[in-house]
């Protein structure tokens, strides 16, 4: 890694004060992950203004943090001094529903705005680092793009760890996400991996990201010890709005009865014995081509899939009652999604349309507080007491 030298005071300061700065906020579900372990948030940007909108309809103080901008257009002088920095950058580019340009593609190269804005801070650069994406960042390119990604905040001074963690683990939903942590420690070296034991597989680093750690010793990896994910106790049916049938959200008969036509004979069958219970019960749909033919995929685990942006009409997931020998079809409604993503109290006055964009783009709540209490917080503890040994006066990297 490249030497960096902050000046333990500032840092030490800054530690304690526990301030972050959000790229990429979105609707803020970060800023509320880690307000609710005690964080605060001193800045925030995104270049949306539909997602803005909904920001600042759920925080009131928004106009003395948040700065609406593309992240190729912000300077590192605007960024004040945090002991956080995140960034959920675009998945476009990364993700299976893409293209697969990756870290050179129109949005998903917005990571590397980061990574100048980190530069330009130059000493004030925060001491720890959270990125987020989807886990197709570290397969992109055939791993070149997440070692590229690594590698770059070797350069800053950064050390860096990866987990990757299912939301499913906290909400009903299946929301698979990769998190690299970077953190200025002294005395790691690229070849200063420590203990081999720390590439077995665990619940929050499975096989493949356990293989990319070991076959890159190039990298400045500084891996921590981490809790399993708590169970989830909740399933779908928990969060459900309890709508009248005569609810505008229903679809009528004849647009239910065509979903249903796309089922296969399977899913088909599942959803006949759904309905002929004398109980309400509850499924996701979701649309997909399939032999190039739309096909609906019933989901019936007490779990929703994914959340995604409606950047196609497959992208709505589809709730389906069933019981008394009646099915009833519909989209999820805002606060539906809200749930799903643990920000079960968020103020929405958006359209389901942009709800949707807002929500599916967004990290999900309880992840970001677990995060930041099971490891951020503890990897601070550490920075604390390097910043308040009595030998020292400024932080090398080398």
């Amino acid at each position: 890694m490249q030497n960096v030298a902050i000046h333990l005071n500032t840092a030490s300061s800054l530690i304690r004060q526990k301030t972050f700065a959000e790229f990429f906020a979105g609707i803020g579900l970060m800023r509320m992950g880690l307000e609710k372990v005690g964080w605060s948030l001193k800045f925030a940007n995104d270049i949306s203004q539909d997602k803005y909108k909904m920001y600042r309809t759920h925080f009131k103080d928004e106009p003395d943090h948040f700065v609406v901008e593309d992240i190729h257009k912000l300077r590192g002088d605007r960024i004040p001094s945090v002991a956080l920095a995140t960034a959920s950058f675009p998945c476009t580019d990364l993700s299976l529903a893409g293209m697969r340009k990756g870290l050179s593609g129109k949005e998903s190269s917005a990571f590397w705005g980061v990574i100048r804005i980190l530069e330009e801070m130059k000493d004030r650069k925060p001491p720890v680092v959270l990125l987020e994406n989807v886990v197709g960042f570290l397969t992109s390119h055939g791993g070149k793009d997440f070692q590229a990604a690594m590698l770059a905040l070797n350069r800053l001074g950064y050390s860096v760890d990866a987990l990757i963690v299912d939301a499913e683990r906290f909400v009903p939903q299946s929301r698979v996400r990769l998190f690299v942590i970077g953190s200025i420690l002294p005395g790691i070296k690229r070849s200063g991996i420590g203990d081999p034991t720390a590439f077995y597989e665990s619940p929050v680093r499975p096989a493949a990201l356990a293989s990319f750690i070991h076959d890159h010793p190039e990298i400045a990896w500084n891996l921590r010890a981490v809790n399993t994910p708590p169970t989830r106790r909740n399933t779908l049916s928990d969060l459900l709005e309890e709508l009248p049938e005569d609810s505008a959200f229903w679809w009528s008969a004849k647009r239910t009865q065509y979903l249903l036509s796309q089922l296969s004979e399977k899913h088909a069958k599942t959803l006949a014995e759904m309905t002929a219970k004398s109980a309400w019960t509850y499924g996701t749909v979701f649309r997909r081509i399939r032999n190039e033919k739309s096909m609906a995929e019933l989901r019936v685990d007490g779990i929703a899939g994914c959340l995604r942006t409606p950047k196609g009409g497959s992208a709505r997931q589809i709730v389906v009652k069933a019981g008394y020998g009646q099915t009833f079809a519909r989209l999820l409604t805002p606060r539906e999604c809200a749930r799903l993503m643990g920000a079960d109290d968020y103020a929405i006055e958006a359209s389901l349309h942009h709800a949707l964009f807002g929500f599916g783009d967004a990290v999900c709540v309880p992840v970001a507080s677990w995060i930041a209490e099971n490891y951020i917080d503890p990897l601070l503890d550490d920075l604390q007491k390097h910043c308040t040994s009595p030998d020292r006066s400024e932080w090398d990297v080398a």
